[in-house]
């Protein structure tokens, strides 16, 4: 059934499977419209850091203020802390546009205004 389907525009890997009414690609996560066609390029928002730098998904990033953590565990994600491999989302909660993965506190979501590419 792949061979039908259309290479991920993204990275160009041809696992590309059907979920609902998008395209999606599992190499890279990228989801699209099949009837969208190239008009999606130019609908994708930019997210930029604190300073104005323009991030893409993979960037490493430095938090530039103190976090503190609500939920299981809690705690205060300290400026400096390094976050690698960062994620971009469209549908976050709020402001929060980032999935990330925090060392010592695990997954989770953070704004990116309160990020600086690393």
């Amino acid at each position: 059934m792949s061979d039908q389907l259309p290479p991920c525009p993204e990275c160009s890997e041809s696992y590309t499977y059907v979920n609902g009414a998008l395209f999606v690609c599992p190499m890279c996560g990228h989801e699209w419209n099949p009837e969208d066609g190239a008009t999606e390029d130019a609908q994708v928002a930019v997210i930029r850091d604190a300073v104005g730098n323009v991030l893409v998904d993979g960037d490493d990033v430095t938090v530039v203020k103190d976090l503190k953590v609500k939920g299981a565990g809690g705690g205060t994600v300290k400026v400096g802390t390094k976050v690698r491999g960062i994620r971009l989302i469209e549908d976050g909660v709020g402001d929060h546009d980032i999935d990330a993965n925090v060392p010592g506190f695990g997954r989770i979501r953070l704004k990116s205004s309160v990020v600086k590419k690393a």
